[in-house]
């Protein structure tokens, strides 16, 4: 069997080798815990991918890789990020390109493959759960709001932009399009809308009986509940992962019940929700793996 690698790509950057569906070594980070984290909202698109390139040599048996699986942000086709909201310095930037060149200027010849970030966790959890048959989605938690898919399959993918409501004051969404479930859910919307209060302190507050908090809290579980119906009205039933730096402030127990009222045809029925707490392996082991699928199909 190759040896591959996996690299994803969040708020930073986090390398790992793989082997056997697991994490072999240690996970290398960039930039290093203590350091400034939002390092890469301001680092050039070509600076990003020698960054990338740099962390992976660094596993050791750089010259050996057989491929590299590689999850980033946004809307990624054929190895180009066509759209990142969150690093939009890297819009249209041809990612695989020039990782491949980085690689083959360290004297490395490796195949990388770029997926989305969240496709790259639901590859993660269906390899680590020995569930790589099934269909696996998940709902990722930060920022932004991502949705990821195993198996990959071509294609946009944006559920976080899933359109939840009609109300044509829903405008806080990061891509500038109205009623999105991320400009409802996502921490950056989140701080927009309450430019009074974190959003921290708005799920506290809720929890301390605040009325104005406790609707948005209702409306962040009935937006997450609308968009999972929509994918299971597309696709059909199953698990649904929630994680993320803010999975949270989900209630699990809420989110099942509002779905059950938005699936009510009886062979849609039956998805469930599970919590995965946030963690860079997931989405590390996911990239390599769908890497090796594809070089070896």
């Amino acid at each position: 069997m190759g040896r591959y690698a996996g690299v994803l790509v969040v708020e930073h950057v986090a390398a790992g080798l793989v082997e056997n569906n697991q994490i072999a070594g240690s996970v290398k980070i960039f930039p290093e815990i203590g350091d400034a984290r939002d390092a890469l909202l301001s680092m050039p698109a070509d600076n990003i991918a020698a960054k990338i390139a740099e962390l992976t040599l660094t596993l050791g048996g750089g010259t050996s890789l057989s491929a590299v699986g590689v999850g980033f942000p946004g809307i990624i086709r054929e190895g180009v990020v066509e759209e990142s909201p969150n690093l939009q310095q890297i819009k249209g930037f041809h990612l695989r390109e020039a990782l491949e060149s980085a690689f083959a200027s360290n004297g490395a010849r490796v195949s990388v493959r770029v997926y989305n970030d969240a496709d790259a966790t639901a590859a993660g959890i269906a390899a680590t759960r020995g569930v790589l048959h099934k269909l696996n989605r998940v709902w990722t938690l930060g920022n932004g709001v991502g949705f990821g898919r195993y198996p990959w399959s071509a294609g946009a993918w944006e559920g976080g932009h899933s359109v939840v409501t009609l109300d044509p004051k829903e405008n806080f969404c990061g891509c500038g399009g109205r009623g999105h479930l991320e400009g409802i859910l996502g921490y950056r919307a989140m701080r927009l809308r309450f430019l009074d209060l974190e959003p921290e302190e708005v799920f506290e507050n809720a929890r301390n009986g605040d009325t104005r908090c406790a609707d948005f809290v209702t409306r962040c579980h009935r937006a997450l509940a609308a968009a999972t119906a929509t994918s299971i009205h597309m696709e059909g039933p199953g698990p649904f992962y929630l994680t993320g730096p803010n999975v949270n402030w989900i209630d699990v127990g809420t989110l099942d019940r509002l779905v059950h009222d938005m699936v009510k045809m009886s062979p849609l029925q039956g998805s469930r929700f599970e919590v995965i707490p946030t963690n860079d392996d997931l989405g590390v082991i996911g990239a390599a793996v769908n890497a090796a699928k594809a070089v070896s199909t």
